[in-house]
């Protein structure tokens, strides 16, 4: 269930590759959309559809949008934004919008000795739980979240993104 009460069952994901440096990752597209599809599936939602747009983009446009929607003038990995509640009933509910940085999550997956499409994997499940209103700002609400994110990865064949916690 979202914190707006809706649970996708299904989800159509767009996504736009705005940065060229995703070329070297010809599948993301499809990484993308295969670990939101599982994660919509995961939430055992009830409404019958649902979309997310993903931009794939390059380390300076998240590093835009980080300064202008959060007051951090740096890049990150992944940000979220969930769509306003739908006044009406629309079909489909836009949950909202997922940016995710390439440079960023190469140096990661890197630094963490997984693979790009691993560590894409899971910065796209983090960022649409994120659209349902899944945080981790206090202890209880990062272990509900972990708790989910280790369930789908393990689901898709990926190691438990918090082996040490």
């Amino acid at each position: 269930m979202t914190a707006s009460g809706v649970a996708p069952s299904r989800v159509a994901v767009e996504v736009l590759r705005e940065s060229p440096l995703w070329a070297t990752e010809p599948d993301a597209e499809a990484v993308v959309r295969r670990a939101i599809e599982h994660a919509a599936a995961a939430t055992r939602g009830s409404k019958p559809a649902a979309e997310v747009a993903v931009l794939l983009c390059d380390d300076a446009t998240i590093a835009a949008l980080n300064a202008q929607w959060r007051g951090r003038e740096e890049p990150t990995n992944v940000l979220s934004f969930p769509a306003s509640p739908a006044s009406g009933p629309a079909t489909p509910v836009h949950l909202g919008d997922i940016a995710i940085a390439r440079e960023t999550v190469v140096r990661e997956a890197r630094e963490q000795a997984r693979t790009v499409s691993s560590h894409l994997t899971y910065l796209a499940v983090h960022g649409f739980l994120h659209l349902l209103g899944y945080d981790h700002q206090t202890d209880d609400e990062a272990h509900r979240m972990e708790a989910l994110e280790r369930d789908i990865l393990a689901a898709l064949g990926f190691a438990d993104p918090y082996p040490d916690a």
